[in-house]
């Protein structure tokens, strides 16, 4: 079986879709196709898909922050591996490819933020090289 990486495409979306209700993000395809049409507009955003064989089992999306206090980094949005493909070095195959992604733009941080009661991933992100930095809350409002 061969992997093999790519950029995100338009007509993933069903795929995305459905890899995203795991992760615990559920949206219609027409909602995930919104989303992917405006990614794919913005240059300082990035999106890879893993395909094994014919089938997407994964997908990261990154992108390029800016912040007043600090030099810029890129984030890691989001990052899902099907649950059945698991523990294969895809998730790990996927953060390398925005790392070389925020390599090429001149970046030297990559940072990703999990939830609190993610453990599993923290434990994930800790064996591929990241370090914790900080816990924060998040807040939301409605506009």
């Amino acid at each position: 079986m061969s992997l093999h990486l790519r950029n995100l495409r338009l007509e993933d979306s069903e795929a995305i879709s459905s890899l995203s209700e795991q992760l615990g993000y559920p949206s219609t395809i027409s909602e995930t196709e919104a989303r992917i049409n405006a990614l794919l507009l913005h240059p300082d955003n990035c999106a890879f898909v893993a395909v094994l064989e014919q089938t997407i089992i994964g997908w990261i999306h990154g992108f390029y922050t800016l912040r007043l206090e600090s030099e810029p980094f890129i984030e890691i949005a989001g990052l899902v591996v099907d649950e059945n493909y698991r523990n294969q070095q895809t998730g790990k195959k996927l953060v390398e490819q925005v790392k070389e992604w925020g390599i090429k733009k001149g970046i030297s941080k990559l940072r990703v933020r999990c939830q609190t009661k993610r453990t599993e991933t923290h434990r994930f992100y800790q064996k591929i090289g990241f370090t914790q930095q900080k816990e924060q809350k998040v807040f939301d409002m409605d506009m």
